[in-house]
């Protein structure tokens, strides 16, 4: 287990180092164990999500991701570099004599009496090994569906269509949107003893109870379409597809739509409309996508803005019309930011909330999807059936006073 340490211990530690002359006993030494018990601390601490250890000619910075955008934290004597991936890949059970292949491994560890499970990556470089650490948290509380950012009537709509009998709902966005977090909600919400939920996955991020989870494995030959095809003779209600990477797959959960079984997925598209005819590009039937599609789902995630140094400000009028507010939807005239403050560690930005795009597919839309259409007409047509796009559902949320207009302008820019 980790202990917890301060601002002090962290400049008492990088000044042992620097007294550290023999370099033969760095691996062994207390400092740099220490330096990386730090760097571990400190990103729990920081409620970081990611750690980068990046190696420069004449530098070594260390980088966290904060509520998805990356902060530079620590800069280690450049020295040390070899030492300190060693200890990581020691702690990670890898091979430490390699250091011309990249190394993928895990570090199951406790911090501050939280467990960490720790997916460690290392690439080979120009100027020595990269290493990123992925940290799942898996004391954290899996969010419900109220908690996620859906609106009232956007909960109403999902919770129509997670308890239909058969059918496919997909969820789209870039990598890190909160797809699997969604998803995960949608699953508690349906869990019951009454139901057979399985689902397949690349990584299993984490445990659901009652839910049988498959994690993929390539190497065996454990593809998504293999495990999709043995969850089938399960006698499943409802599946959960970690993502639709190939033809193969996208046709195999369409017909476990046809023969009724509720199913999940996602797609990395970059809005609702595009997840419709990325299926067509796979190949898959228009009439098959037209018939099992219930909905799409496009989302991402906004920093909301810290509640301990939030603040209102009168806005300027061109950011407002770019997002398409006007100022009488504004209380008072004003928008909110965060000053920045301990608490949110100066950024202005305390925690994550999910913006949306619901696209339900109406008779028009299939119709569409039968032609063949381009993803604008379909966007289109569900605008005019009512659809919010992902920028005015972040309108919506900078006029309740929950984000900035400046990052819904940097989550929803094409």
């Amino acid at each position: 287990m980790i202990q917890s340490m301060d601002t002090e211990s962290s400049e008492r530690i990088l000044h042992e180092l620097e007294e550290t002359e023999d370099l033969l006993d760095v691996s062994d030494e207390a400092p740099v164990i220490k330096l990386v018990n730090l760097i571990l601390f400190q990103a729990v601490k920081e409620r970081a999500s990611d750690i980068h250890i990046e190696p420069f000619q004449k530098e070594l910075i260390v980088r966290y991701r904060i509520d998805g955008i990356l902060y530079q934290r620590l800069s280690p004597p450049k020295r040390y570099q070899s030492a300190i991936v060693s200890r990581l890949k020691v702690m990670a059970k890898l091979d430490i004599a390699e250091k011309r292949l990249p190394q993928d491994g895990r570090i199951p560890i406790k911090i501050a009496d939280k467990d960490i499970d720790i997916r460690v990556s290392i690439i080979p470089t120009t100027f020595g090994e990269r290493v990123v650490l992925r940290l799942l948290d898996k004391s954290s509380i899996l969010l419900g569906l109220e908690e996620i950012g859906l609106s009232p009537a956007q909960l109403h709509t999902v919770d129509d269509l997670i308890h239909r009998s058969n059918g496919i709902l997909f969820v789209t966005g870039p990598t890190g949107s909160g797809k699997t977090t969604t998803l995960y909600a949608a699953l508690s919400r349906i869990n019951s003893p009454d139901k057979n939920i399985i689902t397949i996955e690349d990584p299993v991020e984490y445990q659901l109870w009652g839910i049988g989870q498959i994690q993929v494995n390539p190497k065996i030959g454990l593809t998504f379409a293999q495990g999709l095809r043995s969850v089938l003779r399960h006698d499943p209600d409802v599946i959960l597809v970690g993502e639709v990477r190939d033809t193969e797959t996208a046709e195999i959960a369409i017909q476990a739509a046809l023969t009724g079984h509720l199913v999940f997925s996602t797609l990395h598209t970059n809005d609702a409309a595009s997840a419709a005819t990325r299926l067509l590009d796979m190949g898959v039937e228009p009439f098959l996508v037209a018939s099992v599609v219930r909905a799409i789902v496009a989302q991402r995630l906004v920093r909301v803005i810290c509640p301990e140094c939030k603040e209102g400000y009168p806005p300027n009028g061109e950011a407002l019309r770019e997002i398409g507010i006007s100022s009488f939807q504004l209380e008072g005239g004003v928008v909110y930011r965060g000053r920045g403050c301990p608490a949110c560690s100066e950024t202005g930005y305390r925690g994550r909330s999910g913006i949306y795009e619901m696209l339900i597919v109406s008779d028009a839309i299939r119709h569409l999807i039968m032609e063949k259409a381009d993803s604008t007409s379909i966007c289109r047509q569900a605008v005019e059936e009512g659809m919010k796009t992902l920028r005015e559902d972040g309108a919506q949320k900078v006029i309740a006073g929950l984000t900035t207009l400046e990052e819904v302008v940097r989550v929803t820019q094409e």
